[in-house]
């Protein structure tokens, strides 16, 4: 659902166009200029209305330096305009973001980024909105056919700007619910396993994220159908988007959306509450 493997298909338009480039140097730039000061990331983070873990990312180059924020950090950090002079060419690398994949896939990021409500569930691997960029990078780097480094790189940086829904205000409202099998499957090795269980802790513990493990001893199960997405627009109109096999579906038809809807609400009553599945997963770190 438009995720791990479920969001860029073969039909896809050429993706080597510069912008992973544009971000890694800009936030060498960040990183140089914030050292320079005398600022740790956190407080950067706190001076520009960012996390710490944001300013880390933009320093690695896998999110994308917002605008306003490129403003702000240029006085804070003295950099003399050096940082303002790339708000153009990020707006353009932002909009080259939005064309270079198909448009299917465009139409969906879009309802994605203005969702006022946005209720998952996967079965295979953890949602790309819940991804760490390592996570997301073994996802990619195991897909068959394989994928060049330059386009790995490229949906790496992606789907790690997706994850500013979470940093948007007012906040969309989010659930999801993940299987517990998929969070069993230690998808890039250990190290990276047990930095996506406590990536999954960090934001299902957000005010505006309800997160919900399906344990695999339950011996019911309303949706043998595959992963779905459901999501309420700016328009308050409520869309679902399924995937099977790189073949996408936009679902608008208000009786297919009410079903699937149906259907989430009785996952939700047969997973394991919030407080629950926090507990299960630390206990998969070995932390209970």
């Amino acid at each position: 659902m438009a995720d791990a493997d479920r969001d860029e298909r073969p039909d896809r338009p050429a993706e080597v166009d510069g912008t992973t480039h544009l971000f890694r140097a800009l936030g060498k730039q960040i990183k140089v200029l914030r050292e320079a000061a005398g600022l740790s990331q956190k407080e950067l983070g706190a001076a520009t209305h960012c996390g710490e873990a944001l300013i880390s990312a933009m320093e690695r180059g896998v999110r994308t330096p917002q605008p306003d924020f490129l403003e702000r950090a240029d006085v804070l950090l003295d950099a003399r305009g050096v940082l303002r002079a790339a708000v153009p060419d990020v707006r353009e690398a932002q909009t080259k973001a939005r064309t270079r994949h198909p448009e299917w896939y465009r139409n969906y990021a879009k309802l994605e980024a203005g969702a006022v409500e946005l209720h998952d569930y996967s079965n295979q691997v953890v949602h790309g909105l819940l991804q760490t960029e390592d996570y997301a990078r073994a996802i990619f780097s195991q897909r068959r056919p394989l994928l060049d480094e330059e386009t790995i790189a490229i949906r790496v940086v992606d789907r790690m700007a997706r994850q500013q829904l979470f940093e948007r205000w007012p906040a969309p409202t989010c659930s999801f619910i993940v299987e517990e099998a998929a969070l069993q499957r230690p998808i890039g090795g250990r190290t990276v396993h047990e930095a996506q269980l406590r990536q999954l802790l960090r934001v299902g513990r957000m005010r505006t994220v309800e997160l919900q493990v399906m344990p695999t001893h339950r011996e019911e199960h309303p949706n043998v159908d595959g992963v779905f997405t459901l999501l309420t627009a700016e328009t308050r109109q409520q869309v679902a988007y399924t995937e099977v096999q790189g073949y996408p579906r936009l679902i608008t038809d208000a009786e297919q959306v009410r079903l699937i809807t149906a259907r989430y609400g009785i996952l939700r009553s047969q997973a394991l509450n919030a407080r629950e599945s926090l507990a299960l997963i630390e206990k998969m770190l070995g932390e209970r």
